[in-house]
């Protein structure tokens, strides 16, 4: 199973994702780059994805969902148009932090920065 096809199915999911699950893929895309490259221990990751024309998995993923809440936005569902403009309730406090639930606002105001 190709892991990027799986992610551009499922890109509004993996744009909530933590950053260490995003690392993880991250760091098994590295990997495969250097196996298909042949390259030397000392090739920095940047300078492998730069040559292969290969984003990287956090920059895929903003992509991705930034292309998927433009067609949505648009799109002549109702329901679908809905919810993007969801607008979330207010925090709650659970335990010893913030609990905010996961909302589509908060992913445009990152796709927009």
């Amino acid at each position: 199973m190709c892991i990027r096809t799986v992610m551009t199915y499922a890109s509004p999911v993996f744009a909530h994702a933590a950053p260490k699950a995003l690392h993880r893929l991250q760091v098994i895309q590295n990997r495969f780059c250097r196996a298909a490259t042949d390259a030397h221990w000392c090739v920095r990751n940047s300078i492998l994805h730069r040559d292969l024309q290969l984003p990287t998995i956090s920059k895929y993923m903003k992509d991705a969902s930034k292309r998927f809440f433009d067609i949505v936005g648009s799109h002549p569902n109702a329901l679908l148009r809905a919810a993007v403009d969801y607008q979330p309730p207010h925090p709650l406090s659970v335990g010893h932090g913030t609990y905010l639930p996961i909302h589509l606002t908060l992913l445009q105001r990152q796709l927009k920065a």
